[in-house]
């Protein structure tokens, strides 16, 4: 890659990041408020991606009496640290952690 292709990338990546940060604070400006379609979004697509994220990560789990096990805990220890401290990037980090240390330290 020459360095024009290089500058050319970045500028790309640097426009199309600067556009969706930007875009909804220009669509939606402050005192406007949003059309209920967009409300509604708002209030369903964090579960829909989380429900996502979950059936991504566990699509390759093999799920026998061995295989499986720490995505099993890591996935009950982070629904379950969820439900006592509602804070979802705790329950994010510490799953992440969880998962670490088991897969590293007991299931070699």
């Amino acid at each position: 890659m020459t360095t024009i292709q290089m500058l050319i990338t970045i500028f790309a990546v640097v426009a199309g990041t600067m556009l969706t940060r930007f875009l909804p604070f220009l669509v939606f400006p402050e005192g406007k408020k949003p059309p209920k379609y967009v409300s509604w979004l708002g209030t369903v697509l964090p579960h829909a991606v989380i429900g996502l994220l979950v059936v991504y990560c566990l699509k390759d789990a093999v799920f026998s009496p061995y295989h499986g096990l720490p995505e099993a805990a890591a996935a009950g220890f982070i629904f379950l640290l969820h439900k006592w401290k509602r804070n979802t990037l705790l329950s994010i980090a510490g799953g992440t952690v969880f998962y670490m240390v088991l897969v590293q330290n007991f299931f070699k």
